[in-house]
């Protein structure tokens, strides 16, 4: 180990304790991306977002979900794609998904023309709805909303599946955003070349494969250093992952 989804719809919709990689994660999804940008985009994403950095704005769709302005915007967060089937197979969430609020966003984001505070808010969706994707339980798999309804705990203290892989796992580690980017690694040129090709979707089903281990539970639910031991890898190359193709689309859109 390294250092360091109309009632059907409304059943899968997550609870207010799911957030996405809770701050220090999405934070170090931002500050990878930042590590990875062209000089063109840094320019232009300063130009967007003045002082404020990708990862400070990485966490903001999260503050929002307290102003009722915003709630359009709630089930940007997830998306379900039952195990065995593809997204192009599922029945569409009509208020939106991440998958496809994040196709949206990046042809959006090209247009230059809109005015200064959508343009804003369209990335700093863009910053965190990247980051959800690669979190495996915002790609649900329709039956206990990702992992929400799933009950255990963490080190003796009540919590949920979906908030283990969030938070409780990065918290543990007891590391700043900044630290916890640092012992990821660099990858090579030929390695960010690679996750840099894949698509949007590609990615939700990257993160369809890791359920057995994401649902490899103990019978009494308690989960603790073990469980961590096994799965804080798969916590950091998902966040690397989002890090480096955050940059990539981003470079794409203002490169």
């Amino acid at each position: 180990m390294k250092k360091v989804v109309c009632a059907l719809l409304m059943a899968l919709l997550f609870t207010g304790e799911a957030f996405s990689w809770g701050a220090n994660g999405h934070r170090v999804v931002g500050l990878v991306a930042e590590q990875h940008l062209k000089n063109k985009a840094k320019k232009k994403i300063k130009a967007i977002l003045g002082d404020n950095s990708l990862a400070e704005v990485s966490t903001w769709m999260d503050e929002i979900k307290s102003d009722e302005a915003y709630n359009f915007t709630h089930d940007w967060h997830w998306v379900t794609i039952p195990d065995n089937e593809k997204y192009e197979q599922t029945e569409k969430n009509p208020k939106g998904d991440v998958i496809a609020k994040i196709e949206e966003l990046t042809k959006v984001l090209k247009d230059k023309n809109r005015p200064e505070k959508e343009q804003q808010e369209n990335l700093k969706y863009l910053v965190h709805l990247v980051g959800d994707l690669h979190q495996p339980l915002h790609v649900g798999r329709g039956d206990d909303t990702g992992g929400n309804a799933i009950k255990v705990e963490w080190f003796g203290k009540p919590s949920n599946l979906h908030r283990v892989w969030d938070s409780d796992m990065i918290d543990f580690q007891a590391l700043s955003f900044s630290e916890l980017t640092c012992f990821l690694g660099k990858p090579g040129k030929q390695q960010i070349r690679q996750l840099q090709s894949t698509t949007i979707r590609d990615w939700a089903y990257e993160s369809m494969t890791y359920r057995p281990q994401v649902y490899n539970l103990p019978a009494d639910k308690k989960l603790g250093y073990k469980y961590s031991y096994q799965n804080f890898d798969t916590v950091e190359q998902r966040l690397l992952q989002a890090g480096i193709r955050l940059a990539g689309l981003l470079n794409e859109i203002y490169g």
